[in-house]
């Protein structure tokens, strides 16, 4: 049995690596379709977000389940990249270290901002399209119910969650408000409007703000969160125009490259005369080119910007951090006492048969010996009893040692050498 995750997040790589990686939505269903060709018999699921890229592959024969080279070359090939390039920036990890990372990151403990309650909906969703695509089985069924629990137990019986701080309010509260002291009367342009887009929209409603214009390749997803909010739905064709007159930009789009170049934007510029322009980039990848900062008057922040602000939302909620941890580690130790179980509980359940079996035969064997005294059926029953105590003492040692193991990767060694000294088949 085999539990892997190979990944990379804004904890060791910043955002222009990450978004060489990222998968978009659609890209995540062909993604994980390539996956179920490549690795058959392999269960798979993949997160994908602006912070993290992270792929968790599973097998009950571990033979099944791809190396993390496998999947390191998988996602090279994918994005036609050099598998040298990206293999040292990604993270392996296996068993309990995989479940660790994923009850942590579900839990919200690993996020750029802890206690944001996106990262939860994210991995839910991801654990979606993968049972859709027919991707997972019963070991990433297990290990994705148990960390959407772990997330629940987190939230309600820690404050780690309390006032809820996101990536989009971190934005708008942290850098928007210290850059502009009221919002009514600036002009606002929302590009894209998917998830992230909506919540910062929301949170710039909040500071009531009124003249909002928004953005969408797709249009009718643009009027129908101007229907959910406030403001009116432009036309793509206009970005160029409303960028002219915007005062703070949000674009939180799922393009695959910039959808704003620094030599389209030259002329944006010379017409807005170097009148100060506030952009805030939630996009992975980014939608803006980041050489759009050079220019006079334009303030640029991407979504690693928020680090600093981040880390002092991490200080304020380390008091609950201890709680969390607690829940976390009881939550593992559980999982995997339940995994290993899982997988002795069969091979216990046939050497017992198996011990059964011959202590039956040596007793027929024994009674057939006996003769007319076998007819005494206390003495049969006495014989029985004898035989079934010896049998149960001699396994006794090994099931108990065999059950003391919690961990597939402590118990493996024993379990091997249980069925080669007992002869146990599959």
């Amino acid at each position: 049995m085999k539990l892997q995750m190979i990944g990379c997040s804004h904890h060791h790589t910043d955002v222009a690596f990450r978004e060489k990686l990222a998968f978009q939505p659609n890209q995540v269903v062909e993604a994980l379709e390539k996956m179920r060709t490549a690795f058959p018999r392999s269960e798979a699921v993949l997160l994908s977000t602006c912070n993290r890229v992270e792929i968790y592959t599973a097998a009950e024969d571990e033979e099944n389940c791809p190396s993390a080279q496998q999947l390191i070359d998988f996602v090279a090939n994918y994005h036609g990249l050099n598998t040298e390039e990206i293999a040292t920036e990604l993270q392996s990890l296996d068993g309990e270290d995989a479940i660790r990372h994923l009850f942590t990151t579900a839990a919200s403990l690993d996020s750029m901002v802890i206690g944001e309650a996106q990262i939860l909906s994210q991995v839910k969703q991801a654990y979606d399209l993968a049972n859709e695509g027919e991707n997972t089985g019963p070991l990433t069924h297990s290990s994705f119910q148990a960390a959407m629990r772990v997330a629940k137990r987190v939230q309600t019986e820690t404050d780690i969650h309390r006032k809820r701080v996101s990536i989009p309010s971190v934005a708008v509260a942290d850098y928007a408000s210290q850059f502009f002291e009221r919002f009514d009367d600036k002009v606002i342009l929302v590009i894209g409007a998917g998830e992230m887009g909506e919540e910062t929209l929301q949170y710039l409603i909040d500071k009531d703000a009124r003249d909002v214009r928004i953005v969408n390749r797709n249009h009718q997803r643009a009027v129908d969160l101007a229907d959910r909010t406030v403001g009116r739905a432009v036309a793509w064709d206009e970005l160029h125009e409303l960028l002219v007159e915007a005062d703070l930009v949000v674009s939180a789009t799922g393009a695959s490259e910039p959808i704003i170049t620094a030599s389209s934007f030259q002329t944006i510029s010379d017409l807005r005369y170097q009148k100060p322009l506030f952009i805030l980039d939630l996009a992975v990848p980014r939608d803006i080119d980041p050489a759009i900062a050079d220019f006079v008057g334009v303030y640029l922040y991407s979504i690693d910007d928020l680090q600093a602000v981040c880390d002092r939302n991490r200080k304020s909620r380390e008091r609950e951090w201890p709680k969390a941890e607690l829940i976390i580690d009881e939550e593992v130790s559980r999982f995997m006492t339940d995994l290993y179980r899982r997988v002795t509980g069969p091979w216990i359940g046939r050497l017992k048969q198996q011990a059964n079996e011959i202590k039956a035969a040596e007793l027929e064997r024994l009674l057939n010996k006996l003769g007319a005294a076998a007819d005494d059926p206390k003495l049969r029953q006495e014989i029985d009893v004898t035989l079934g105590r010896v049998v149960n003492k001699l396994l006794h040692p090994p099931l108990e040692s065999l059950r003391e193991e919690i961990s597939p990767e402590e118990g493996s060694g024993l379990l091997d050498a249980l069925k080669k000294l007992f002869q146990l088949k599959d």
